[in-house]
């Protein structure tokens, strides 16, 4: 029976120590909800920025995609010519947290694209077993809500808008003259 209430003990103390370091670290990311949004920003910026050169080393594919989508006449050209440099321009600033709202509002349009036109339509019944149509698409879905929630809540303090900001706060005092 003591046996028993050792391990009932033991097993209540190493609880307790489970809560306590499971509640520092809830405290921690509640003082640090902006770094969560800093680091989904930044992967998001990176991978944008990934998919454009990805883009212009596979060019053939990104105006197979956009062909596939329907007849669209001379909008494939027009639009590979404004995806390639949305993702990398806009990438990099997302990346770099430097006009993060308007770098997100670029990537939207083209997200919308990828979600409504392109990978939705080819989605069937029976597609929708099959993992590579419906993964790009689940996929183009999460970036896009990605990037409205940055577009909304905007560069965190890991942000070069936010150090541009705090620098230009800071007030010149006027010297003397002499």
């Amino acid at each position: 029976m003591n046996g028993a209430f050792a391990c009932s003990s033991a097993g209540e103390r190493l609880i307790e120590r489970l809560d306590m370091r499971n509640s520092n670290i809830r405290a921690w990311a509640d003082a640090h909800q902006d770094l969560f949004l800093d680091l989904v920003r930044i992967y998001l910026g990176v991978a944008l920025f990934i998919k454009g050169m990805w883009f212009i080393a596979n060019h053939d594919e990104l105006m197979r995609l956009l062909t596939r989508s329907g007849d669209l006449f001379l909008a494939p050209g027009m639009i590979a010519h404004y995806v390639i440099p949305a993702h990398l321009v806009g990438g990099a600033l997302l990346a770099a947290g430097l006009l993060t709202r308007f770098a997100a509002l670029l990537q939207i349009p083209i997200l919308l694209g990828a979600v409504f036109y392109v990978y939705a339509p080819q989605i069937t019944t029976f597609q929708m077993m099959s993992a590579e149509p419906r993964q790009s698409l689940e996929l183009a879905g999460l970036v896009l809500f990605l990037l409205v929630l940055v577009a909304i809540f905007g560069a965190g303090r890991l942000s070069m808008d936010n150090w541009l900001a705090r620098r230009s706060d800071m007030t010149i005092q006027p010297q003397p003259a002499v």
